[in-house]
């Protein structure tokens, strides 16, 4: 199969979302799509998917051309999208999320015993081993990428595209993706690999092309993560260094035997203007920490901001104090995505810089601009849905609606600040964090599993392990693989 787009551009209004974009996929080939938050690649993705009908060009396949496609027609032809935010029934079963709305019928009877036998063959070749029966929703993010993608074969898929297919997979389930992809571009499937980790490109990808602006900027068979970093950024890049906080400063954030649950209790401690990592696997605790401390789970122990004890039992008493939690999953959990980009960033502050009972539309159109400016958010059209945004320009938003300067934030918490989000738009989320520790003294407590980020971004890092801290570290007493080493060993 080969999948030809030709001078494919896409206007939203005045914004340029593709300009003159030419792309090929090839049948056993892997093709990276990379570039910036608000690059293209989305607009890409949609118009390939059948989500996005382009203002002009030609979308070619094995040799029909079509001037924009609709998601039967993209579907019919081979093409099948497997989105960040899976399509999956998690109140259903393996098999039934397998033939949903393809049921295999006789006399109007679901013929469950074929289902099955299809269904098994079909995970055979994704290389999952989880029983037929199973509700996808008790399954792991992994296990459930894995049913999305022997959906899409079963379906007869020959160009699968993946949209930041290990955002939410951990070290070993990424490797194991990777170790798929590899065995389907063997097996005749063409790929299109749409990612910001440029680890995983080195490792499963023949040709890379690089987006900015709406346009290809770069595009190469032959390259090094060097040559990905210059394209994408246009500069060689250095890992920022942390910001210092006082080391004399007491307490902003104290927890003293907190306890999420059936989790151990822990007592943690960050300072004015300190960035401290929960740094471990998915599934560790570390959320569960995070949600915990706002309001959004059942909490036991004591938690001291500013000195005085709080009440968090709930997300709005807890940002009452002056805590608040920009969530992993910004999209279900953090944007209203129907509502523009400046209206989400207004969520919390419309009363501030209003009167009782009355908006001041001139004062939130300035807070809003100011906060697009420091945020550095693309487009810069704050009525446009925020659900139409790139993903790490949504993650700004997301940000801005708690840092901006009407804001009563104290106490910043970060789950995975930076999934989903490319190296220029992560380096200016690092900017913003760094800003608000330094400036504004805020404490900030992020959760993630990539080493890199806790050496780019923190002063200590507390090892999260089964629901315990096991170790509180000086970030510049480690490296990446000493890191890597104790979240991977049993504890002791």
């Amino acid at each position: 199969m080969t999948v030809s787009i030709r001078n494919l551009t896409k206007r939203y209004g005045a914004t340029l979302a593709l300009d003159s974009v030419d792309l090929q996929m090839r049948s056993g080939e892997v093709h990276a799509l990379l570039g910036h938050n608000g690059a293209g690649k989305s607009t890409v993705i949609g118009c390939l998917g059948g989500r996005t009908a382009p203002t002009q060009g030609t979308i070619d396949i094995d040799g029909t051309e079509y001037a924009s496609l609709d998601p039967r027609t993209a579907i019919a032809s081979g093409i099948a999208v497997i989105y960040q935010h899976l399509s999956l029934v998690d109140s259903l079963t393996v098999t039934e999320n397998l033939f949903l709305g393809q049921e295999l019928t006789r006399g109007g009877v679901i013929r469950r015993g074929e289902q099955r036998r299809i269904a098994s063959t079909a995970l055979d070749r994704v290389g999952l081993a989880v029983p037929l029966d199973a509700i996808v929703g008790e399954l792991s993010m992994g296990q459930r990428q894995m049913i999305e993608i022997a959906k899409a074969l079963q379906r007869e898929a020959k160009l699968l595209i993946l949209d930041e297919p290990s955002a939410a997979l951990s070290p070993v389930e990424s490797r194991r993706l990777a170790a798929l992809v590899l065995s389907l571009k063997e097996q005749g499937i063409a790929i299109l690999y749409v990612t910001h980790l440029l680890e995983e490109v080195m490792r499963v990808a023949d040709t890379a092309t690089v987006l900015s602006g709406g346009q290809v900027v770069w595009e190469s068979n032959d390259f090094t993560k060097q040559d990905l970093v210059t394209a994408i950024s246009g500069t060689a890049h250095e890992s920022p260094a942390p910001v210092q906080s006082d080391p004399e400063a007491a307490a902003l954030l104290t927890l003293k035997n907190f306890s999420v649950g059936s989790s151990p209790s822990v007592d943690v401690s960050v300072r004015p203007g300190e960035i401290v990592a929960l740094y471990g696997l998915i599934g560790s605790g570390r959320t569960r920490l995070l949600e915990g401390l706002f309001g959004r789970r059942k909490s036991d122990g004591t938690v001291v901001v500013d000195g005085a004890p709080i009440d968090n039992s709930s997300p709005d008493r807890a940002l009452a104090a002056g805590v608040a939690l920009v969530p992993s999953d910004r999209i279900r959990q953090g944007l209203f995505g129907s509502l523009g980009a400046g209206e989400n960033v207004l969520t919390r502050t419309m009363r501030v810089v209003g009167a009782p009972w009355l908006r001041n539309l001139k004062a939130e159109k300035s807070l809003v601009r100011r906060t697009f400016d420091v945020m550095s958010v693309r487009p810069s059209s704050p009525d446009l849905p925020v659900g139409s945004f790139s993903g790490g320009n949504q993650q700004k938003v997301l940000i801005g609606r708690w840092v901006n300067d009407a804001s009563s934030t104290r106490v910043l918490l970060l789950d995975d600040p930076t999934q989903g989000v490319d190296v220029g738009a992560r380096a200016e989320i690092y900017a913003v964090i760094r800003s608000l520790a330094r400036e504004r003294g805020v404490a900030v407590l992020f959760a993630t599993n990539e080493p890199e980020e806790v050496l780019a971004l923190a002063h200590r890092c507390l090892i999260v392990q089964n629901g315990s801290i096991t170790e509180d570290l000086a970030v510049g007493a480690v490296d990446e693989e000493s890191l890597l080493d104790r979240i991977h060993s049993p504890v002791a």
